[in-house]
């Protein structure tokens, strides 16, 4: 499984339309994903106290579109990308997504 941080208008537009997209794949021609083991250091880095959030679980093999492991930003991290819009069918699973007290993001999946 994989997994992506979206806004709460996101998602609801998946659900209408069959298919997850994003500001992202339209700005950059891809969706920023990341492992489980991602999801809170990705939520404060780029998230931080931010409201209206879902974390999505996305089966990987559920998605026909290019994925690629890359390293855009040379920090020796891989990332997964998504190049292209993701089938409503491979969102397997839609957390609420809410900081803490403190504004910082705990990952809501078991270890």
């Amino acid at each position: 499984m994989i997994y992506r941080i979206a806004d709460t208008h996101d998602w609801e537009a998946a659900q209408a339309s069959g298919y997850f997209a994003s500001a992202d794949l339209a700005a950059e021609g891809f969706i920023h994903c990341c492992t489980a083991q991602q999801v809170a250091a990705v939520a404060n880095r780029y998230y931080q106290g931010q409201e209206g959030l879902v974390l999505l679980e996305i089966d990987e093999t559920q998605v026909y579109v290019s994925l690629k492991w890359e390293d855009l930003t040379t920090a020796g991290e891989l990332f997964l990308h998504v190049y292209g819009r993701i089938p409503r069918a491979a969102l397997v699973r839609c957390l609420v997504f809410k900081p803490d007290r403190d504004g910082r993001f705990s990952s809501p999946l078991a270890d």
